[in-house]
């Protein structure tokens, strides 16, 4: 759903570097997806009551056990970002929190992050840790500029409740570290483990007898099949254009390769103009407009709108995080057998079909000026213990950064299980994009861009410009020097 990685109304790429870890991710979920359910006593456990809370800010000594000073009986303030994933995860955490630590924990889950937060950041008294995603997320550069967010680095180097001889971080998936860092500093802990490009129905493509596309010329003749049948080829999420940026962004990394990703991280003055790939990939997704292949009226529905009526077959594909699944649990019918696509390819691409977008996303933070500063530290390192990581994956159907994370024992949905056998099949060939989390405001920018192309008010090469302009623009900002990918 953040960051980019993101799920509901998200804007958020979620990233984590091309290259090694994911094997850890397919040796942890084992065939896919068999988790076992925590034990669970502890939901219904409430901190003990009696004596007045503590001081928000009142500390602790300081030890291996409790490395932030995190006082019993204090209050933490916990806000989530209720979309995807939603938030009985979080209520569970919580009350794991509570009985260990004395706490006293108050609970908001809301889609309205922006809405319920910018005036408690502006006025100094922000929760004291945040889920910050959605489309309604607070701009983390932004935040990060005017030395509002706790730096996180202590939370990494903290021994890890599962192992205390190792450090947090020696336990997290190559990236997600990576994925954190605004101007040289790692200020946000970006949680699910996230994959992204196109789904489809099981039960549908065997009805029709479609196979499902490996190259776009493949891709293009299912939904021309499609429209023939009387549904839409691709929907995509109209008033979020987040999401069909997926398509443009995987297009342009498949097509010229991690250089291409990493040429438009780093704000160079080829990466849309003079690119190659860049052009044909919007070609390649205009075509797709120009030959009336898209679900009708899509470009003016919500992601959930849109979602919804794909899960009653009005459109072979959709694009997406693997957040939809959870997202859509109620509206998808119990045979529609949810299953991920790579990006199908363009021709001469750099990389191969099994390809994919793959990072942390869903990024927590501890603000700066939190009351109690030791608790949100503390829940972000409680968050990387394998039980947390087990509820998580158990109530909100998906995977996190945390090595070998889930407990066998439970099967997941069939597309989550989908994208699992995806990310084994992919091996090191991952790739994820930076810029959504450290240029808000091009990543802005360039979703205006492709709204106007998918409404076919302007051309693939006025998106290029545009997108290039909002590249050179997000170049003269002095920060993005400690901005850099190798």
């Amino acid at each position: 759903m953040g960051s980019t990685s993101a799920h509901g109304e998200t804007g958020t790429g979620t990233g984590s570097g091309a290259g090694p870890g994911r094997r850890d991710l397919i040796k942890r979920s084992a065939a896919l997806g068999l988790i076992s359910v925590p034990t669970m006593s502890f939901l219904t456990a409430c901190a003990s009551g009696g004596d007045a809370p503590k001081a928000a800010g009142a500390k602790a000594a300081v030890t291996k056990e409790n490395p932030f000073g995190l006082a019993k009986g204090t209050k933490l303030d916990v806000v989530v970002f209720k979309g995807g994933f939603g938030d009985d995860y979080a209520k569970a955490w919580e009350a794991a929190f509570d009985k260990k630590w004395g706490t006293s924990s108050t609970h908001l889950g809301t889609p309205e992050i922006t809405g319920k937060l910018q005036t408690r950041f502006n006025g100094g008294n922000p929760p004291d840790v945040v889920d910050n995603s959605g489309a309604q997320r607070i701009k983390l550069d932004v935040l990060a500029k005017s030395n509002q967010l706790a730096d996180l680095t202590p939370v990494l180097d903290a021994p890890s409740l599962d192992a205390p001889d190792k450090k947090v971080r020696d336990l997290l998936i190559p990236g997600t570290v990576e994925q954190g860092m605004q101007g040289g500093k790692c200020v946000s802990l970006n949680y699910v483990y996230t994959v992204f490009g196109f789904w489809y129905s099981g039960k549908l493509f065997k009805e029709k007898g479609w196979t499902p596309p490996k190259t776009w010329d493949e891709f293009l003749d299912v939904c021309t099949k499609a429209k023939e049948a009387g549904i839409g080829g691709l929907a995509h999420q109209g008033k979020f254009p987040y999401y069909i940026n997926v398509v443009i962004m995987d297009l342009i990394a498949k097509k010229g390769g991690l250089e291409a990703m990493k040429a438009i991280d780093n704000l160079e003055p080829n990466a849309f103009e003079g690119s190659a790939a860049a052009l044909a990939a919007v070609e390649a997704l205009y075509e797709v407009v120009e030959k009336g292949l898209l679900m009708p009226g899509t470009n003016g529905l919500t992601h959930t709108e849109s979602q919804t009526a794909w899960n009653q077959y009005k459109a072979a594909f959709i694009p997406s995080g693997s957040w939809l699944e959870n997202e859509q649990i109620k509206q998808t019918p119990d045979d529609f057998d949810m299953r991920f696509l790579p990006m199908p390819l363009l021709p001469d691409s750099a990389l191969p079909f099994e390809a994919i977008r793959a990072g942390a996303g869903e990024p927590f933070i501890v603000p700066e000026q939190a009351a109690n500063k030791p608790g949100g530290l503390e829940f972000i390192r409680s968050m990387l213990s394998r039980e947390w990581s087990t509820i998580f994956a158990q109530q909100a159907n998906s995977l996190t950064v945390v090595k070998d994370g889930v407990d066998p024992g439970v099967k997941l949905r069939p597309g989550t299980q989908s994208a699992v056998a995806a990310l084994k099949q992919a091996g090191t060939n991952t790739f994820n994009y930076l810029y959504p989390d450290w240029y808000s405001e091009m990543d802005s920018s360039i979703q205006d861009a492709s709204n106007e192309l998918m409404a076919k008010r302007i051309q693939p090469k006025e998106w290029i410009k545009r997108a290039q302009a909002a590249v050179n623009k997000a170049a003269q900002d002095p920060n993005a020097k400690n901005n850099r990918r190798s």
